[in-house]
């Protein structure tokens, strides 16, 4: 198992970054994603970095972007960011019901596009004509 970087323990670089999510996030501590990754300090600032961009204010408001990380999250079998963001999505709103719905989504997504990939089915032109 990957060793936990600790803020007590930490670096100066990753001592700033643990800062900034603290601050952005109004916590007392990171969570253990950021400890694990914090083991590669280039890693930890450019994921952090990316992360606060590309969830940060945008077109879509902050309950759709964690659903969607919930979604994505739920395809690619990773329990701890499925839990991270299942969280987050209900501090911003997800009720059961809707993700009861959000999953039943994903799982729906997964099995069409197995059958769409296993039958080889061609793009019709009426989608590639959507410019």
């Amino acid at each position: 198992m990957t060793k936990l970087i600790q803020y007590e323990e930490a670096g100066p670089e990753v001592r700033a970054v643990y800062d900034a999510i603290k601050a952005a996030r109004n916590v007392p501590d990171v969570n253990n994603f950021w400890k694990a990754i914090a083991v590669h300090p280039p890693t930890l600032r450019r994921t952090w970095e990316s992360l606060s961009e590309v969830m940060g204010r945008g077109s879509l408001d902050p309950l759709t972007e964690e659903m969607l990380y919930l979604a994505v999250s739920a395809m690619n079998g990773c329990a701890y960011c499925i839990a991270s963001h299942t969280a987050a999505a209900r501090a911003r709103g997800m009720t059961e019901a809707m993700r009861g719905e959000l999953l039943a989504i994903v799982a729906m997504a997964a099995e069409t596009n197995r059958l769409a990939e296993a039958y080889a089915v061609p793009i019709d032109q009426a989608f590639l004509d959507q410019d």
